[in-house]
């Protein structure tokens, strides 16, 4: 249903972001005939951040990538076939998400840029050159979060200087490719552009890659993007980009020497911050952090109780799967009993979708160690699993599995999988510990195969 011209609507509801909480929550309750207004400022973004610009088309260009002839010349052609095809899927994608809201009698889209005028008010600019002014007894902030630009000359003006965001756009494969961040995200993209046959460059300036992972971690990773020709500068500090048409000039420190690289497209992968500029925060009384996140509650309720905030833009893990879960909490605070909170997670998993993929549930071994208990650590190269066949038939035996157990116990504290499929395998771990499931129950458990999962009865046999 759309909104005419110049008007004011009074909902139950006002939903400012179309991301997984926020179209979660509008479409639940579209569907029980609440009124419910829908605002997203762009329509190249129905449906969110993790189908337009972040999980859904970076891991089809990794399929994509991954899915092209080992030792073949790689050519512009496709990686600009893979763009085409990833642009088609998220296009798909967003259309079936607005048709989802916009097949509710009770749902309304605005298409525009909102901002509060009261606790209760949100003015909306829409595309249309029309404004209307929403009135709601609750509104849910899911406006996400924006790649951070650092304050290094050149980074704001060279043409060449880029966010994933505006990389995902382009359909034309740079030859050569320099990434700012040794993050996630940086070595997302570098294994993924280096697939296509880009020389990538990457920039980190601490002293290694993924400084939140185990040193052995971050090594197989090194070595895994080595073996695709990445380049890795650590202890390296970009000083600035050069501002010439052409090719950009990299400028850095390493200690007290310099260097510079010349590339076809610099990304900058230094992390996300809240977005919440132009929201006018002041105007609702929300309060936020010292870090521009939105103030919430373990309820995810701002100092203003009506208000919420969802996803990104709240300070949380920025995973699609929580800004699920997040609306399931502030479902549950509207229709339901009030009492699911964000105390209840448990063993949140994530995955770097490198080739293996890397994936993480709880505490690294270095965290383990530190916290004082006994501890008993299994670790194993993926190739040194003889029983997993699965990584044998597949072709990708790269890699390297752990798991961190406390001594005690026999609980399972962590769990790092450098290894195909891990992606699905670390749910099995994550399921495990918040169920209090033993490393030996883990052990000894009969899984299908060839599968990746039954790795646990080898390597978790290195505890005994």
């Amino acid at each position: 249903m759309s909104a005419p011209p110049h008007q004011t609507l009074d909902v139950e509801l006002a939903v400012i972001g179309y991301g997984k909480a926020g179209k979660t929550l509008a479409a639940t309750l579209g569907r029980l005939g609440r009124r419910v207004v829908m605002i997203e400022q762009s329509a190249q973004m129905y449906g969110g951040t993790c189908i337009n610009i972040g999980c859904v088309p970076t891991k089809s260009f990794v399929h994509q990538g991954e899915m092209l002839p080992a030792g073949a010349t790689r050519s512009h052609h496709e990686f600009t076939h893979a763009a085409r095809a990833t642009h088609e899927l998220t296009a798909g994608m967003r259309a079936a998400n607005l048709a989802m809201l916009t097949g509710l009698d009770s749902v309304t889209v605005l298409t525009g840029r909102a901002r509060f005028t009261d606790p209760h008010t949100v003015l909306v600019d829409n595309q249309d050159g029309h404004t209307t002014a929403v009135h709601a007894d609750h509104i849910v902030v899911g406006t996400g979060a924006v790649p951070v630009i650092p304050d290094i000359p050149g980074l704001r003006t060279n043409p060449a200087v880029m966010t994933s965001t505006d990389l995902l756009a382009t359909t034309q494969l740079p030859e050569r490719l320099a990434i700012i961040g040794g993050g996630y995200v940086g070595l997302e993209f570098a294994a993924m552009y280096a697939r296509f046959g880009a020389h990538v460059t990457v920039i980190e300036r601490g002293p290694r890659i993924l400084a939140h992972e185990d040193d052995d971690i971050a090594d197989a990773v090194g070595f895994l993007l080595s073996k695709l020709g990445v380049t890795v500068l650590t202890d390296s500090l970009v000083t600035d980009v050069s501002d010439e048409p052409g090719p950009a000039t990299v400028h850095y420190t390493h200690g007290s020497a310099s260097g510079t690289i010349t590339t076809d497209a610099v990304l900058v992968a230094v992390g996300r911050t809240p977005a919440t500029a132009g929201l006018d925060l002041d105007k609702a009384g929300v309060h936020t952090t010292a870090a521009g996140a939105i103030t919430v509650d373990a309820h995810l309720r701002t100092n203003q109780p009506h208000i919420f905030a969802v996803g990104d833009v709240n300070g949380g893990p920025q995973f699609t799967y929580i800004s699920l879960d997040d609306h399931r909490i502030v479902l549950d605070q509207l229709i339901g009993s009030g009492t699911r909170s964000t105390d209840d997670r448990v063993a949140v998993p994530y995955t770097v979708f490198t080739t293996p993929p890397l994936s993480r549930v709880g505490l690294t071994e270095a965290q383990a160690r530190a916290t004082g208990r006994p501890i008993k650590v299994a670790t194993a190269a993926v190739s040194a699993l003889t029983t997993v066949a699965r990584a044998q038939i597949v072709g990708v035996a790269e890699g390297l599995m752990k798991v961190v157990v406390d001594a005690s116990t026999d609980h399972i504290l962590g769990a790092a999988l450098l290894s195909y499929d891990s992606h699905e395998v670390i749910n099995t771990v994550a399921l495990a510990m918040r169920h209090d499931i033993s490393a030996t129950a883990l052990r000894d458990s009969i899984y299908t195969h060839p599968s990746m999962t039954e790795a646990f009865n080898q390597l978790l046999s290195q505890l005994a």
